[in-house]
């Protein structure tokens, strides 16, 4: 089999073609190039001379569910796929990103530190953007850029257009005038979400305000539509079958939106105990979003935590906690509740070892985004204090105190490529090239594998490609141990959703 190989790929060379696709031995087709894969479906899937952990064999599926594993199967009326030599793997999994708020981003303008440099860069940016009289949305904004925004300075950069801009951690929007007028119903002017100037007046700095804003934005369904198709074909294309989605308190059109990135499974965080879900939709942990600039006391978060379920049992918890004190509160809370299965911290951006044992004893996940390093890192070690610095988002330290661990991405706040997140949590480098906490790096391969652990067991034992399982495929063009070497999302040529194609290169 390994001579076969070679053969294969000359010069140990993988090849870059589509997958060949017949059904029996017969009539070949071409799926369209970086598209869902649709038309009539045949008994199952057939992949042959598949890469399984260094050995090649055939892989055959029936319905949603892999039924037989082993090299040299004869077609038997599926539909054959030609595998030439390249991995398959399970399906990827991205244990925590947002998928309203990635597909809005598709249509917004970047002004990160990345890109935008100065007040002056700024206003070039934002009098630039496409013209037209609707709102404007800006992401990735950081006070590096060009200081602290309100609506004052927004409305000397862009006076005659509504202009919202959000700041990279997610929190918080900074609107113009115009815009405030718009949105002037959403305003809840007793809450501590919205920052005053010295008049008392609204500033344009509206903190967590993502949810109530949304039925104000006119016109913006249709093409948010689109774009959530567009970020399923984007997540399909490197090699995802699977997300959570974190995006905290959606609302009943968000939830029935998620039907729009089928065939992805997602497990929605953010979902009540009673709203009907769509098929391809699940009830993951509740998610709490604690706002550090505003955390809860102790008896809050203990009463907020110890809610039951409509199985009369308390339901799991998905915690934010993106500091020193949002961690410390939620371990104490749930140290006094008990954890339940499922229980998990979102994030853990700076986890201090003398919390290891609590997170350990209390059965906690820690789902984790290292691509933070990569993009924030440099604005990290300028910014965050020294003593803080060895425990941002720690990954080794935790998984040999017996913390289970899970990558992910956080999208998109962070970059959606699944093998981006690999390569972050191997290198653990910034921009510029500098390391933070290199004894937290880990290996491409248990970094990988948190991918393929199931929506429902973050950190758990990673799913595999064997009889009885789930047919979420993931096709390579290269082997497991080249694609380990190198990850990257150019190498997925196939993407294999309920035991159907549901995406090729």
């Amino acid at each position: 089999m390994a001579a076969r190989h070679r053969r294969r790929h000359r010069g140990g060379r993988p090849s870059s073609s589509p997958p060949a696709c017949r059904t029996g031995r017969r009539s070949r087709c071409a799926h369209p190039r970086g598209a869902p894969v649709t038309g009539p479906e045949a008994l199952g899937l057939l992949l042959t001379e598949v890469d399984l952990g260094g050995t090649l064999v055939d892989v055959r599926t029936r319905g949603p569910r892999i039924i037989e594993v082993a090299p040299g199967l004869r077609p038997a009326g599926e539909l054959v796929i030609a595998g030439r030599g390249g991995a398959l793997l399970p399906g990827l999994h991205d244990h925590h990103l947002h998928l309203h708020a990635l597909a809005a981003a598709r249509h917004s303008l970047d002004v990160g530190p990345d890109r935008v440099s100065g007040l002056p860069g700024l206003a070039r940016a934002l009098q630039t953007a496409p013209q037209g009289d609707g709102w404007l949305r800006a992401v990735g904004y950081h006070e590096s850029v060009a200081g602290e925004l309100d609506r004052h300075v927004l409305d000397r950069l862009l006076p005659g257009r509504p202009l919202r801009v959000q700041h990279r951690s997610g929190a918080l929007w900074m609107l113009n005038s115009k815009a405030l007028d718009l949105v002037a119903g959403a305003l809840d002017l007793g809450s501590p979400d919205i920052e005053r100037d010295a008049q008392g007046r609204p500033n344009g700095r509206l903190w967590r305000y993502d949810r109530r804003l949304r039925g104000h934005l006119a016109g913006v369904d249709d093409s948010h539509r689109v774009a959530l198709r567009e970020v399923r074909d984007q997540l399909l294309g490197s090699g995802i079958t699977g997300v959570t989605d974190a995006t905290p308190d959606l609302d009943e059109a968000g939830v029935r939106e998620l039907a729009l990135v089928a065939p992805l499974h997602v497990q929605a965080l953010g979902v009540g105990d009673t709203l009907d879900l769509p098929a391809n939709v699940s009830r993951g942990p509740r998610k709490l979003l604690l706002r550090d600039h505003d955390l809860p006391d102790y008896d809050t978060l203990r009463a907020l935590i110890d809610q039951v379920g409509a199985d009369g049992r308390r339901r799991a918890v998905a915690v934010h906690c993106v500091s020193r004190e949002s961690l410390v509160l939620t371990v104490a809370v749930l140290a006094d509740l008990g954890a339940c299965p499922g229980d998990r911290i979102e994030h853990g951006a700076i986890i201090p070892p003398e919390l290891d044992g609590d997170l350990r004893r209390l059965g906690l996940t820690v789902v984790t985004q290292p691509d933070f390093l990569r993009s924030r890192g440099d604005t990290y070690l300028a910014e965050v204090d020294v003593d803080d610095l060895p425990h941002l988002y720690r990954w080794a330290s935790l998984c040999r105190a017996g913390i289970r661990v899970a990558g992910s991405s956080d999208a998109p706040f962070g970059d959606p490529d699944p093998w981006q997140v690999i390569r972050s949590a191997r290198d653990r480098t910034t921009r510029s090239g500098a390391a933070i906490g290199a004894g937290e790096r880990i290996a491409s391969a248990p970094a990988l594998d948190t991918l393929l652990t199931p929506l429902e067991n973050p950190g758990g034992a990673p799913r595999r490609v064997a009889p009885g399982a789930p047919a979420d495929l993931c096709l390579l063009s290269v082997s497991y141990r080249e694609q380990l070497a190198a990850p990257c999302s150019e190498a997925v040529r196939m993407t294999v959703v309920d035991g159907r194609p549901a995406w090729s290169r």
